[in-house]
């Protein structure tokens, strides 16, 4: 098996050079809307955005950068397959703007503008993140009535183009047997609360990009392209960044195309690759360890796993795992910074 890897360098506002309904699943996480470090960028794309923000108008920037975020979920919308996920990870954020402090709850923008469009809005996850103390609080501490509480997690929104996706062919059917996920894989990534995940630390080589960069954990954009599309499949990013979702399709055996508006990450990105090339290489192997660790623990407790996965020759708690095929990344070949290639195991 083989997977192709496609970096373009261009304004995800306008995608014409993809083809309508020709991607099976988003992963992505754009900028934030009233989050400083992403002021500068939303300014580019409207110029209004910093008249509006020096007037200390902080309801109507926010609804100024949605605006341009709108632009490209109405491209998602339109390129993303009948059946087909979005999964787009987005944090609130909190401002004090004309002396006034307040939430500005990006996701439920985000919701709302894409349910006009046609998404269907499906229960989403919330990522709490492990990287802020415990102590840490906002506002007046201890004395009532001005102490706020702490914002320490982000939104997963799950979204789908239409209905359920239909595999209608013996090939499609046999491919999503072989995609399945373990069952206790399914019990821990299926919650609507993820707790296990840190946020990622960049290591860069420049200042522009470490200020540029807020990219998710690795796992975080493994589980949702394992979880919502099949092997093979096509994983867009609007917002490539620093390229995690790219690695995550490599490890996951699918094919993607990131988007990214600064030519510099292109470079970056290659070398993410290089750098992480053993833990591509290792992601399929250390969740078959894992499911042997899982058997052993169930067997050890004396609950007995009456199915065989045919591949791995191991036990498995359902029948829809018994066809269960991990994709093992054998080599990664880089053509140049916007193209990679990925071989596997057979």
């Amino acid at each position: 098996m083989e997977t192709k890897h496609k970096i373009i360098f261009n304004d995800s506002r306008d995608m014409r050079y993809i083809s309508n309904d020709s991607i099976d699943l988003i992963v992505t996480s754009p900028p934030y809307p009233m989050i400083e470090m992403w002021d500068d960028l939303f300014i580019t794309q409207n110029p209004k955005i910093k008249e509006v923000l020096s007037s200390q108008n902080g309801i109507l920037a926010f609804n100024l950068m949605h605006e341009e975020l709108n632009k490209v979920w109405s491209e998602c919308y339109r390129v993303l397959k009948k059946g087909g996920y979005a999964c787009i990870n987005i944090g609130d954020a909190t401002r004090t703007l004309g002396g006034e402090f307040q939430l500005y709850p990006s996701h439920a923008k985000i919701l709302s503008f894409c349910s006009d469009i046609g998404f269907h809005s499906l229960p989403g996850i919330i990522w709490k993140k492990q990287t802020n103390s415990p102590a840490k609080f906002m506002g007046s501490g201890m004395l009532p009535t001005g102490a706020y509480v702490t914002l320490e997690y982000e939104h997963i929104l799950v979204l789908r183009k239409s209905g359920k996706r239909k595999f209608k062919t013996e090939e499609e059917k046999k491919n999503r047997q072989k995609s399945a996920i373990f069952w206790e894989e399914r019990n821990q990534w299926f919650s609507d609360l993820w707790q296990d995940l840190k946020g990622n630390r960049q290591s860069l080589h420049s200042e522009d990009l470490r200020a540029r960069s807020a990219a998710y954990p690795l796992e975080l954009s493994t589980r949702l392209i394992n979880m919502f599309s099949v092997q093979g499949d096509l994983v867009l990013d609007p917002y490539l960044g620093t390229g995690t979702t790219l690695l995550s399709a490599i490890a996951s055996g699918r094919n993607s195309v990131g988007i990214e508006l600064n030519e510099s990450f292109g470079g970056h990105i290659t070398q993410r690759i290089t750098d992480n090339s053993d833990v591509l290489k290792n992601y399929s192997p250390l969740r078959l360890q894992s499911h042997f660790d899982f058997v052993q623990q169930r067997e050890n407790d004396g609950k007995t796993l009456k199915y065989i996965n045919t591949n791995y020759s191991t036990p498995v708690v359902t029948k829809q795992e018994i066809n269960l095929t991990l994709p093992t990344v054998l080599n990664i070949h880089t053509e140049n910074d916007c193209l990679h290639t990925a071989t596997y195991l057979d």
